[in-house]
């Protein structure tokens, strides 16, 4: 039903955009992004209801909303179960043991600035941008935090590398993920894009990197090592991605099963560490404490709790989530997706559309801009359905508000790195968003 041009769909467009404005402000307003995208969702949802029963179809509306809560139940437990990964890897101090062995070596700030870059690139392929460029810029900080002109340039390089490293894998990016569960794309598909993502990386760093000093600052000499059972997790996590690559491939059933039986597998882990931590009579200790080293003859607490850790789930964000699906599913049902489809693909033609997504995530979040294209669902083959998963994500390191990692990094490094100092290198991002495009289109063709 093509609704677009009633008073009810022009409502529902108006809800949405002044929803998304609120998200947008914010840091100004105090108010979380998740409350005005969810009373957006129940609102527009209401008046697509009165619509299609108006029009003598109310069953339209119940099927197409349950299309949406599905599509969202399956994100929704997939992320909790990958980020609970992710958080207990992060409680175990793999990552603070990480930091601690690049802070101990004697790097150049152009080797660290290499360094950081690489790790990004390489770790978030499997962990979220977000973490990923959060451990990095923490490293960044603690061996030159007072050398602004460098924090500066590495934030913008670890940005540039988490964004691009997410993008050849479905477990790097939620947008990656969206297009893999909808199954446009094959779980090996996606490496086709690893050389336009290393492309997207390099092209930036290296112009960057002649700006960089060769001084060596002083080293640091504490030493981080990782918590009792964290080698195990970092086994349990690589054998979880496995069996959900195993059960969607060949037994073709929804990817979040194997994810959701991996965070069971956890828990089961995290109950045999508890039982044996109380044969020992060791006290627990705090989840935040660094230790200085481990000996197997040391009567540590070897205990965490898996339902703790689920409390340190970003909550807002997973509610979020629930609002951009639903609210851009009941646009979608109004017809605006088919309209958009129309003007877009069919006016401009898949290759033109899809690199004005990626420009367009540089400002809106990509994943309602994602789930929008995947909503359209336009006639495309494989390869420019790899093209917008390209696009979509490494189009946000154009601008620092354009990804999750670089809104955290902004927060991370307050005074060094802002909108301002990576608006100055944006034209050599864009060189490498202008690169990555032209890889995949000679690698992989249109």
């Amino acid at each position: 039903m093509d609704l677009t041009a009633t008073g009810i769909g022009i409502v529902c467009v108006i809800v949405f955009a002044t929803a998304y404005v609120l998200v947008m402000a914010e840091d100004f307003l105090h108010l979380r992004k998740s409350v005005s995208m969810m009373v957006a969702a129940g609102l527009i949802w209401v008046l697509v209801a009165i619509a299609f029963t108006r029009a003598g179809r109310p069953e339209l509306a119940q099927r197409a909303v349950s299309a949406n809560l599905l599509d969202f139940g399956e994100l929704f437990l997939f992320l909790l179960a990958a980020v609970t990964f992710v958080n207990t890897l992060e409680e175990r101090q793999v990552f603070d043991a990480l930091r601690g062995w690049l802070v101990s070596r004697q790097l150049t700030l152009r080797g660290l600035f290499w360094i950081t870059g690489l790790l990004a690139f390489a770790i978030s392929p499997f962990a979220d941008n977000l973490t990923t460029a959060l451990v990095m810029g923490a490293v960044v900080l603690a061996i030159a935090g007072d050398d602004a002109a460098f924090v500066t340039l590495a934030c913008i390089n670890i940005v540039i590398a988490a964004n691009a490293g997410g993008a050849f894998s479905p477990f790097g990016d939620i947008t990656t993920l969206m297009v893999w569960q909808h199954g446009v794309v094959s779980f090996g598909a996606f490496f086709a894009l690893f050389i336009p993502a290393l492309v997207n990386w390099i092209v930036p760093a290296a112009v960057m990197a002649a700006f960089v000093e060769r001084k060596r600052p002083a080293p640091a000499t504490h030493k981080v090592v990782m918590r009792p059972g964290a080698r195990a997790v970092i086994a349990l996590f690589a054998a979880t991605i496995a069996a959900t690559v195993i059960v969607h491939q060949f037994l073709h059933l929804p990817p979040v099963i194997g994810m959701m039986t991996g965070l069971g597998a956890l828990n089961l882990f995290s109950h045999w560490l508890a039982r044996r931590s109380a044969t020992t009579g060791a006290a627990p200790r705090p989840s935040g404490e660094i230790l200085a080293s481990f000996s197997p003859d040391e009567h540590q607490s070897d205990a965490f709790d898996i339902f703790d850790i689920l409390q340190r789930v970003e909550w807002d964000t997973m509610m979020f989530f629930y609002g951009v699906i639903l609210c851009v599913g009941g646009l979608g049902a109004l017809g605006y997706l088919a309209l958009t489809s129309r003007v877009l693909y069919d006016g401009f033609g898949p290759t033109a559309a899809n690199v004005f997504v990626g420009l367009l995530s540089a400002v809106i979040d990509n994943i309602p801009i994602m789930f929008a294209v995947l909503s359209m669902n336009p006639e495309m083959s494989q390869n420019q359905w790899l093209l917008v998963t390209l696009t979509a994500g490494v189009g946000g390191s154009l601008l620092s508000i354009g990804s999750a990692a670089g809104v955290a990094l902004m927060g991370q490094a307050r005074g060094h790195y802002t909108f301002r100092s990576h608006l100055r290198w944006t034209w050599a991002v864009a060189l490498g968003y202008a690169a990555s495009i032209g890889a995949h289109l000679l690698i992989n063709g249109r």
